[in-house]
């Protein structure tokens, strides 16, 4: 078992405070609950699939697209020359 010497901020030490308060939990025990939290998140971060970052984009439909997919060609036409008609 390791010692850490741990510098929180004001912020941090209020929130450890009222963690403490609520819970009942000795600091080494809250620490602790709370590096067990935040692996488990970024585990589930990092195995989080493409389509499950983009769904949470929000986007709406199309996401950012001018046109649908098949209306592609004549969308560039127009977006190119809107562009050099400035």
């Amino acid at each position: 078992m390791g010692t850490r010497t741990v510098r929180l901020d004001e912020e941090a030490e209020r929130t450890l405070d009222r963690v403490r308060t609520m819970t009942g939990l000795s600091i080494s025990e809250v620490l602790k609950q709370g590096l067990s939290a935040y692996e488990s998140h970024i585990m589930e971060q990092t195995h989080r699939k493409p389509y499950e970052i983009f769904r949470q984009l929000d986007l709406g439909a199309g996401g950012y697209a001018l046109a649908p997919a098949r209306d592609a060609k004549s969308a560039i036409a127009e977006v190119i020359r809107r562009k050099h008609s400035r």
